[in-house]
């Protein structure tokens, strides 16, 4: 609703307003929130002033958004609160499952962890088969 005052009905709305709140749109507006965050988180460590690739990329691994900030930034629901590092960079991948009733898409589930006990090893087994096929030396860890 915000987005449609203090944006559309002020004339300055990039693309048709039939699309906010759809699901393309929030995925978009997330990503515009999550960048925006970072930004912030990285101009806290270095100074307000011009960033490089590397304090963006630092600010994007040290960015947290908890449940607080998610409301504060209207963002409530449309994420789980996480944090995000070198070693994680889903921020504990937590998701939700969604339903089609016919006309709408519906959330059915709460956030739910991933097994990372499981999940973990076959990610990096993938990894590793990956940069092996490619010639690729794996950098350290954090």
């Amino acid at each position: 609703q915000d987005i449609l005052t203090y944006v559309y009905a002020r004339g300055k709305g990039a693309g048709p307003e039939l699309d906010v709140g759809t699901d393309p749109w929030i995925r978009g507006m997330l990503r515009g929130v999550l960048t925006a965050e970072a930004l912030r988180t990285a101009m806290r460590e270095f100074g307000h002033q011009p960033l490089t690739g590397a304090q963006v990329q630092w600010g994007l691994e040290h960015l947290t958004l908890t449940a607080a900030s998610l409301k504060a930034l209207g963002a409530e629901g449309l994420l789980a609160p996480f944090s995000l590092s070198c070693r994680d960079h889903e921020g504990g991948g937590s998701v939700r499952f969604q339903q089609w009733d016919g006309t709408q898409w519906t959330v059915i589930t709460d956030w739910i962890a991933p097994d990372q006990a499981l999940v973990r090893p076959l990610v990096e087994a993938a990894a590793a088969k990956y940069a092996q096929e490619k010639g690729i030396t794996p950098r350290a860890g954090p």
